[in-house]
């Protein structure tokens, strides 16, 4: 199962091709976290099936891990699933659907770029655990950051995860802009990353589809420590609000979409209001809203003046 959080879409552009190739769930962590979201809930355990492979896959915040995905791997539940007594394997997915999968658990199947299904682990065997982490530039130490969130959580210690077997980094356009030296790319950069992280990212998912162990494929850049520990720390405490959003009134067509794209429900507003950001500390400064206002009427302090905007498409 690959478990995913994406703003301006980048990082579910990744998810996504990794699951068709995998062919293994895509499981969105932001609904889990939302206050306002009844039907999704982290009681229950999520039932890790035979031979799958357990993914994480997010974009870099402040070179950290977001937030979001450190409280929601904090709190997750996995199980393996149990056998049952004919011998088969009795597997449940996340919605409680129920299906079965022969002894051997492994795939029959192969996806269009002809990569076919390989034994994979056997029931005892540890899960193949791995991480691809989406970013504008750098991405610090965030392995680390991840690997720190995973050792802590207890159903995933007693799978015996610890930390990710691979991980790997993404170079993909620039969506940051809370800072006066941030911007998003020129066009012809933007349009070079895609090309280029499309390239990275087959072969990516060739390595996780074969299980490839200890891959550690980043883009850490200079100073990792001084970035995710101190400048990343600054970002957490200090930037990451909801306080210097405002609308532009005169801009604004009260079309609704920002409070329908912000991952954690922050927004009040709707077709025919102005949005209002509700300071519950739960925002995360991922400027979701500010890069899909159709009119650009959306601002964050006189951070964003004069800025682009970008999302994936």
């Amino acid at each position: 199962m690959i478990f995913y959080f994406s703003g301006t879409g980048n990082t579910k552009w990744a998810a996504s091709k990794l699951a068709s190739v995998t062919h293994e769930d895509l499981i969105s962590i932001a609904p889990y976290m939302r206050a306002d979201d009844s039907s999704h809930t982290l009681a229950e355990p999520f039932i890790l099936k035979e031979n799958e492979r357990l993914g994480f896959v997010f974009p870099v915040h402040g070179w950290r891990v977001p937030k979001l995905v450190r409280e929601f791997i904090g709190r997750m539940k996995v199980q393996r699933a149990e056998p049952d007594a004919a011998g088969s394997q009795t597997l449940s997915d996340i919605s409680g659907n129920s299906a079965s999968a022969d002894a051997s658990g492994n795939s029959a199947s192969a996806d269009a770029s002809g990569i076919s299904a390989s034994a994979g682990n056997s029931a005892g065997s540890l899960p193949f655990t791995y991480c691809v982490c989406t970013a504008g530039d750098s991405i610090g130490l965030t392995i680390e950051n991840l690997n720190q969130t995973i050792s802590q959580n207890p159903s995933l210690q007693a799978l015996g995860i610890t930390e990710v077997s691979s991980s790997y980094s993404l170079i993909m356009p620039e969506s940051y802009v809370g800072l006066p030296f941030m911007d998003v790319d020129p066009k012809e950069k933007e349009i070079w990353k895609k090309s280029k992280s499309a390239q990275e990212l087959a072969v990516i998912c060739e390595e996780i589809f074969d299980r490839k162990e200890g891959v550690s494929r980043l883009v850490k850049g200079p100073i990792p420590w001084f970035f995710t520990k101190v400048v990343g720390g600054f970002f957490e405490n200090v930037l990451i609000t909801d306080k210097r959003f405002h609308v532009e009134k005169d801009k604004c067509v009260k079309c609704g979409i920002c409070a329908n794209v912000c991952p954690v429900g922050d927004i009040k507003g709707g077709h025919g209001e102005y949005p209002e950001w509700l300071h519950h500390k739960d925002c995360l400064t991922c400027f979701t809203c500010y890069h899909h206002c159709p009119h650009h009427a959306i601002g964050f302090g006189k951070q964003t003046q004069k800025k682009g905007q970008y999302y994936f498409k």
